[in-house]
C-alpha cells in the first residue's frame, strides 16, 4: 500500500470557486480510481486560494486484474459457406485482442452468440496514476481563463504540479508544467519547499506558512474569532457564507479587531453590516442584547507581525465607506418618495419593455388581481400603495452606492417618510427569495407583491422573446420562477397562474399605453402564457428531483392537466405516500385504462343515465358523481380514486364502450370522462410506472 499526492498549484482563485473546485477534484479522482480498478482507502482534500490537492491513502500496488466475458455476433453469422469462421467472427476476436481459438458459443435470450473471455492484467499504480493528467484537464469551471500562448482554459493559470506516489514523482506534463515534488509556501512569508514524501505534505506546507486543510483552517479562524469575542465580552456574528469566503482567501489566517467611531451607529444596522461584510469582508460585533457595537473582526492572510499597520489600514478604508453612507443617508431624506418615484419614469426596466415606472404600474394591477384571489380584501389599499412605491429606493443615493441594500433602504426610508409599517415591510420583502432556497416573505402584502413583481417579469420578458436558453439566464428568470413556486407552495396557495396572467393581459390591452409596453410585445403577451406556466412547472420538476421523488411520480404530476404548481407538490406527496399500498397498482392500472380511453376519444356529451344498459354503468357513474360533489384533500381524493378499482373492473367486464350506437358510445365516454376529470385533479396516472409495485 502507498499514498498518492496530487497538488495543482495556481494563481489565486476567486474565493467562491475554491470549494466547488476541490469538491470536483475529489469526485473526479474517485471516479478515476474506480474506472481504472485501482483500490484505495480514502481521499483527503486540501485547498487554499493557490492550490487544489488530494491525498489518496492506501493505494494498491497495481490495478485489479480484469476478466470479462464479451458477447459478439450471433452464431449464424459466425461461419461462412465453407464452415470457416466468417470475417465478422474473425474481426470480433481481433478487436478484443484475441483469436478465433478463443471463441465459444453461449445462449443469450433464446439465441446463440459468439463469446470470448478477455483477460486484462492490472497495471502498476505509478503507470495508472500518470493518468491523473486527464483528471486535471477534464475539470470544468464557471469562470476560466487562458494564459501565455496556450488555447487551453482553466480556472487560473497552472504554475506547478506535485505528483508523488510515496516518495517517487509520478511523471506527466500539463501544457509546459511538469510534475515534481516542489510546492510553494505563502506568497510573502514562505518560499518553495520540496515534499519528500506524500504524507509530509501538510507538515511541509505548515513550515512555510500555509495551512493546507480548508476545514482545519476554518476551525482555526473560528477559534481565533471566538477568543477575541470572549476576551472582550462580545458576540461576533460569524455569517456562514462570509466565513467560507474568508477561509478561501487566506492561507495563514490571523484574526484581529478594528474599530470605528460610535457616531456611525446612527446609520441603520443593515448599512453598517453591509459596509463591513459585503465590501470589506469584516465580521460585525454585537453586545449580549444583539445591539451593534463600533468594532469589527477581520482575518489577515499572514502572521501577527506589523498587525497595527494592518488594523489602521482596514479602519481607514471602512471609515471612508461609512462617511459615504452617512452622507447619502442624510441627503436622501431631503426629498420625499414622490420625488424618487417620479425618476423611475426615465429608468429603463429593459430597452424592449419600457421603464421601471411602467413595470410598477403593471405590478400594481397584477397585485390587485392576486390580492383578490387570496382574499386580501382588508389590505387592498395598503397593497396598492406598496405596489405604487416599492421601487422608489432605486433612485436614492444610498442604493446607488450600496446596491445590496435595495428593498432594505426602501423599508427604512418608507418608515421615515411616514408610510404604514405593512407597506414598508412589503417593499423590503418583494425581493424575496433572493436565491432558490432563500428566505420567503413573511407578510401577506410582501408575498403578493413578490409574486406580482416576479410574474410580470416572467410574462414580459417571455413576450419580448428573452427566455433563458441553456445555462444562459441574464435576467435571472429561473430564480424568479423558483421564487413564485416556493411562495405558492409555502402558503399552499392554489392559484391558476394562467388565469391570473390572462386577467393582467386584459387590463394591459384595455389601456391605450399598454402600461408602457411596445405594441409588438403587448400583442405577444397572450401567446406566452402557456410558456410561462411550463417554465414554472420546470421549477417544480427541479424541486421534486432535489427531494428525490420518483421520476414517474414527477412525470405524473407535471405532464397532465395540472397547472397549479402547489397542487403538483400536494399530488407528489400523496402519490409517494401511497405507492406501497396494497391496492395502488391495481387502482392505478384501472384509472390509466379509463384515462387512455377518454384521452383518445374526447367528448362533450352530457351523461344520460337513461342510456345505461347495466348495473355496472350505474354503479361507476354514481361513485364518480360522489367524488365530484365532495370536498377532499388531495390524499383523500387519491384514496377514493384508487377505491374505484372494483367498480371500474366491473364496468369493463360488463360494458363495451366503442359500440356502433353513437348515442350510447358518447354517453359511455362521457360517463368515463367524469372519472378522468377527478383523476386529473391528482395526476396523469398514465405516466406512473407500476410494473415494479
Amino acid at each position: 500500500m502507498a499514498n498518492f499526492l496530487l497538488e495543482i498549484g495556481l494563481e489565486e482563485m476567486p474565493a467562491q470557486l475554491v470549494t466547488p473546485a476541490i469538491n470536483q477534484l475529489v469526485e473526479r479522482a474517485a471516479d478515476f480510481m474506480k474506472d481504472n480498478r485501482l483500490q484505495y482507502g480514502a481521499i483527503k482534500p486540501f485547498s487554499t486560494p493557490r492550490r487544489l490537492a488530494v491525498l489518496i491513502s492506501d493505494v494498491a500496488d497495481k490495478a485489479d486484474d480484469l476478466t470479462k466475458e464479451v458477447k459478439g455476433p450471433a452464431k449464424k453469422a459466425a461461419f461462412d459457406k465453407e464452415g470457416n469462421y466468417s470475417r465478422a467472427a474473425q474481426g470480433f476476436a481481433r478487436g478484443q485482442g484475441l483469436t478465433t481459438d478463443d471463441i465459444t458459443f453461449k445462449e443469450f435470450k433464446g439465441n446463440e452468440y459468439i463469446f470470448v473471455t478477455k483477460f486484462e492484467a492490472g497495471k502498476p499504480a505509478a503507470e495508472v496514476l500518470a493518468g491523473m493528467k486527464d483528471v486535471m484537464t477534464s475539470m470544468t469551471f464557471t469562470t476560466t481563463m487562458k494564459w501565455s500562448r496556450h488555447t487551453f482554459e482553466y480556472i487560473r493559470p497552472i504554475r506547478w504540479i506535485v505528483a508523488l506516489l510515496d516518495d517517487v514523482v509520478v511523471p506527466f506534463e500539463v501544457l509546459d508544467v511538469k510534475t515534481g515534488r516542489q510546492t510553494r509556501g505563502h506568497r510573502f512569508l514562505g518560499q518553495s519547499v520540496d515534499v519528500a514524501n506524500a504524507t509530509d505534505y501538510v507538515d511541509d506546507l505548515a513550515k512555510v506558512y500555509v495551512q493546507a486543510s480548508a476545514d482545519e483552517r476554518k476551525a482555526n479562524i473560528v477559534s481565533q474569532i471566538d477568543a477575541l469575542a470572549s476576551e472582550n465580552g462580545w458576540r461576533v456574528e460569524k455569517d456562514d457564507d462570509l466565513l467560507e469566503e474568508v477561509n478561501n482567501i487566506v492561507e495563514y489566517p490571523t484574526a484581529f479587531v478594528g474599530k470605528f467611531d460610535p457616531e456611525y451607529l446612527e446609520l441603520p444596522d443593515e448599512v453598517l453590516i453591509t459596509s463591513m461584510r459585503e465590501h470589506q469582508r469584516f465580521f460585525h460585533v454585537v453586545d449580549e442584547n444583539g445591539s451593534l457595537l463600533p468594532y469589527f473582526v477581520s482575518v489577515r492572510n499572514g502572521n501577527a507581525e506589523h498587525l497595527d499597520n494592518v488594523i489602521a489600514g482596514n479602519e481607514k478604508v471602512l471609515v471612508a465607506r461609512l462617511e459615504d453612507a452617512k452622507f447619502f443617508y442624510h441627503e436622501d431624506q431631503k426629498h420625499d418618495i414622490a420625488f424618487y418615484n417620479d425618476k423611475l419614469n426615465v429608468v429603463s426596466f429593459h430597452a424592449k419593455l419600457g421603464s421601471v415606472a411602467s413595470h410598477t404600474q403593471r405590478v400594481k394591477a397584477l397585485a390587485a388581481i392576486i390580492g383578490h384571489r387570496v382574499a386580501l380584501t382588508d389590505a387592498q389599499q395598503q397593497l396598492a400603495r406598496a405596489a405604487e412605491i416599492y421601487k422608489f429606493d432605486l433612485m436614492t443615493g444610498m442604493v446607488g452606492e450600496f446596491d445590496e441594500l435595495q428593498g432594505v433602504m426602501g423599508e427604512k426610508y418608507a418608515l421615515i417618510f411616514g408610510e404604514e409599517a405593512p407597506v414598508a415591510q412589503a417593499i423590503r420583502e418583494h425581493y424575496m427569495p433572493i436565491s432558490a432556497d432563500g428566505e420567503l416573505p413573511a407578510s401577506q402584502l410582501g408575498k403578493v407583491l413578490a409574486l406580482a413583481d416576479k410574474l410580470d417579469s416572467l410574462l414580459t420578458f417571455f413576450a419580448g422573446d428573452m427566455m433563458p436558453s441553456g445555462s444562459n439566464d441574464p435576467y435571472a428568470l429561473r430564480r424568479a420562477a423558483s421564487g413564485v413556486v416556493n411562495i405558492l407552495h409555502d402558503n399552499e396557495w392554489d392559484l391558476p397562474i394562467d388565469a391570473i396572467l390572462t386577467d393582467l393581459i386584459s387590463e394591459i390591452n384595455a389601456e391605450e399605453s399598454h402600461f408602457g409596453l411596445p405594441e409588438d410585445v403587448a400583442a405577444n403577451l397572450g401567446n406566452v402564457v402557456n410558456d410561462v406556466v411550463s417554465f414554472l412547472t420546470d421549477r417544480v420538476v427541479k424541486a421534486l428531483q432535489s427531494q428525490k421523488v420518483r421520476y414517474d411520480i414527477i412525470n405524473a404530476v407535471t405532464t397532465g392537466e395540472l397547472t397549479d404548481t402547489t397542487q403538483m407538490f400536494k399530488s407528489a406527496v400523496a402519490l409517494s405516500a401511497h405507492i406501497d399500498d396494497d391496492n395502488f397498482r391495481e387502482g392505478v392500472e384501472s384509472l390509466t385504462r379509463v384515462m387512455r380511453l377518454t384521452t383518445k376519444n374526447p367528448t362533450d356529451a352530457a351523461v344520460d343515465s337513461a342510456l345505461f344498459e347495466n348495473a355496472a354503468e350505474s354503479q361507476l357513474y354514481a361513485e364518480a358523481s360522489l367524488l365530484e360533489g365532495a370536498e377532499f384533500t388531495t390524499d383523500e381524493l387519491l384514496k377514493a380514486l384508487l377505491g374505484l378499482q372494483p367498480a371500474i373492473a366491473a364496468y369493463f367486464d360488463e360494458t363495451m364502450v366503442m359500440v356502433d350506437d353513437e348515442a350510447v358510445k358518447q354517453n359511455r365516454l362521457a360517463s368515463l370522462q367524469s372519472v378522468s376529470n377527478q383523476a386529473n385533479k391528482v395526476a396523469n396516472f398514465m405516466a406512473l410506472d407500476v410494473k415494479s409495485n
